[in-house]
């Protein structure tokens, strides 16, 4: 490594521990997100849907009925409060009683809609005499692999690697250049590509401490386990960071302040946050939009770290991910290199 390089990469990691708020962003929010997230969805046990039944004749005896259903809570409503506590989403259905049955009344586009209306269904018909000809029966999976804290981990660890990517580089680089402190650089003999490797070698030094934090708390709190290789695991953590920290150079390659640095990196993230299933799949997306969202640099760094997580992927399972994350890390140092403004 040349002096100039090793001086350059040690002057980021000064200014990276310096910067509480950044610390604060790398190593602690990605596990307070985790806690928080981890406890709301892995400790309310059987979830319980919300539904409604309109004041009327009959309603009475349905609002019994209904409420020995174990996973329903209803409440009897009026005319106007059913229609509001649907439109706030308090309930997810409101049950109006009959001379000849029931009527649902809800959104069916609603998140968990269907639920509570096949259960609302289910629990009306058996309580009016239906027999099912088929016997079914529950087996509840709760294996390590398998629970949400195992799908949303892998997210997390992609997520922490495209922020600090784009904001710990991009503003720093802006910060530099507004201030005048490029174009002092540029009186350096200092080469170019070696003040962006500073960036890459910086944030690869904190890299395995990133990743090794969040794996951690995963496996003493919810008893997250990998089960594939971890040096897989670091090579697609290395991947991660030399993709994002170059989108994060080359973002702010021709910005000039940091208002303008801010519009484009929420332009190049939040597709990605959204899209990219770091919190729940993009299968839930309409199948014409797959090829675009696998596409995005995100989404093969959460579906290889996932795969290797939780499925305990080998190298060959997960080199379409390792050859889309390569490509995309040369294409946007590359770029950034080759557009990069000084002033």
């Amino acid at each position: 490594m040349s002096s100039s390089l090793l001086q350059l990469t040690l002057t980021r990691l000064r200014e990276f521990v310096r910067e509480p708020e950044a610390v604060f962003w790398t190593f602690v929010f990605p596990i307070v997100l985790a806690l928080l997230l981890g406890f709301a969805f892995s400790s309310r046990g059987e979830p319980t849907v919300r539904v409604g039944v309109l004041e009327g004749p009959g309603a009475g005896a349905l609002t019994a009925a209904l409420g020995d259903v174990s996973g329903i809570e209803v409440e009897l409503l009026g005319d106007e409060e059913s229609v509001a506590a649907l439109r706030r989403g308090r309930v997810a259905l409101v049950v109006v009683p009959g001379d000849d049955g029931v009527t649902y009344r809800q959104d069916p586009t609603a998140p968990g809609a269907r639920e509570a209306r096949l259960l609302v269904d289910d629990a009306l018909q058996r309580g009016a005499g239906r027999a099912d000809p088929v016997l079914t029966r529950l087996e509840p999976v709760a294996e390590r692999g398998s629970r949400y804290i195992d799908f949303l981990i892998p997210g997390l660890i992609g997520l922490n690697l495209l922020s600090t990517g784009l904001w710990g580089v991009g503003y720093t680089v802006v910060r530099m250049r507004s201030g005048q402190l490029l174009k002092r650089y540029m009186a350096t003999p200092m080469r170019r590509w070696e003040f962006m490797a500073s960036f890459l070698l910086g944030r690869l030094l904190f890299l395995a401490v990133e990743i090794a934090a969040i794996l951690a708390f995963a496996w003493l709190v919810f008893d997250v386990t990998v089960r594939g290789s971890v040096a897989l695991v670091a090579l697609l953590g290395v991947l991660g960071a030399f993709v994002f920290t170059s989108f994060g150079l080359l973002v702010a390659s021709r910005a000039r302040t940091t208002e303008g640095i801010a519009g484009i990196m929420n332009l190049v993230a939040v597709p990605m946050w959204i899209l990219s299933g770091v919190f729940f799949s993009y299968e839930r997306f309409p199948e014409w939009s797959h090829a675009f969202i696998r596409a995005l640099p995100l989404t093969p760094l959460v579906d290889g770290l996932r795969a290797v997580i939780n499925e305990g992927a080998t190298f060959i399972d997960t080199a379409p991910a390792i050859g889309a994350l390569g490509a995309w890390g040369l294409a946007a140092y590359g770029t950034a290199l080759a557009i990069f403004r000084w002033r």
